[in-house]
């Protein structure tokens, strides 16, 4: 990166990685060869990038988000930077994303707007998602969120001083 980096998530494998940054780059790293790395996402404008979650079922699907943005951006690293999906819904910034670790088409975002939403992304190759499929509305903004590994149920989100477990 030519900047700051904001965040990294490692592949299921265990040699690929990406990370994303101020530079608005998204970059594609393989262990085995460090002195290399592919870019295979760049945010309009080159808006800082701020977060990015790998699919826990897919590995070829990633979700990222710009600072102050209101769209996750899902890409396939096949086909590097185009995204396969845009995610809005919400009205205001973005703080969390997070995939279903159960299924490879779920996952969640949440932001400033006390929102915390899941979509279904099974139909994102043959048209867009325009609406998620649950909303549950928090006391305040959203600052993060986790989807339970071991009970796939369940997506805990932290707000000003509560973390609250969602049933979805």
């Amino acid at each position: 990166h030519d900047r700051e980096v904001f965040d990294i998530a490692f592949s299921q494998g265990k040699d690929i990685f990406a990370s994303v940054g101020a530079d608005g780059s998204m970059r594609m790293f393989d262990l085995r060869h460090l002195d290399h790395s592919t870019i295979i996402y760049e945010s309009s404008g080159y808006s800082a990038l701020l977060r990015l979650e790998w699919n826990k079922q897919d590995p070829n699907y990633l979700a990222t988000f710009a600072v102050d943005s209101m769209r996750t951006v899902v890409l396939d690293i096949r086909v590097p930077s185009t995204p396969v999906a845009e995610l809005g819904g919400h009205s205001a910034c973005l703080n969390a994303v997070a995939w279903a670790p159960h299924s490879h088409c779920h996952i969640c975002t949440a932001g400033d707007d006390n929102q915390a939403l899941i979509w279904d992304l099974s139909t994102m190759q043959m048209k867009p998602v325009e609406e998620p499929i649950l909303a549950y509305s928090a006391e305040g903004e959203i600052n993060n969120l986790q989807w339970s590994a071991l009970q796939p149920d369940w997506v805990s989100i932290a707000y000003q001083d509560k973390i609250q477990i969602l049933r979805v």
